[in-house]
């Protein structure tokens, strides 16, 4: 039987190896040719690193128990698949900030946080900073609002 660790490193293995081979698809400019730090250079670094580092948890030895996933909350996982991909859906209709705290909302109550004001205190704030964050000091322009709001 596959230990939790082993089955772990084996699906983060698969992960970078795939990151890697999808890292070559990165377009380069022309000057970047020859270049020894180009665009593809930290993804290629980030999975090799962990192509070798979850060898490293295969290749150890450990122990033989199986995988203990009785206790798991299953239905949280659920719903925070589906809150991410109707975040990702709502995105562009809703704005960021609007679509992005309500997702943050949503997670802090699946999760279990029941306290109106330590979910507002802690989504909406955060979101802000970093809307400012992006747009103001890393130049990413993010649609903050819906279409019917800009008009």
């Amino acid at each position: 039987m596959v230990s939790r660790d082993r089955l772990g490193a084996l699906l983060m293995l698969a992960f970078s190896l795939g990151y890697g081979v999808l890292s070559f698809r990165i377009p380069l400019l022309a000057f970047q040719a020859e270049a020894a730090f180009t665009a593809r250079s930290m993804p290629q670094a980030l999975a090799l690193l962990g192509a070798v580092l979850s060898l490293i948890l295969l290749i150890k030895p450990g122990s033989t128990a199986g995988p203990q996933v009785a206790g798991f909350r299953w239905g949280g996982v659920a719903l925070l698949c589906v809150l991410m991909v109707l975040y990702g859906l709502s995105v562009r209709p809703a704005g960021f900030l609007i679509s992005t705290s309500l997702f943050l909302m949503g997670g802090f109550v699946v999760l279990g946080e029941r306290r109106i004001w330590l979910i507002l205190a802690a989504s909406v704030p955060m979101v802000v900073f970093f809307w400012v964050l992006m747009t103001q000091f890393l130049g990413v322009f993010i649609e903050p609002w819906p279409e019917f709001l800009r008009r």
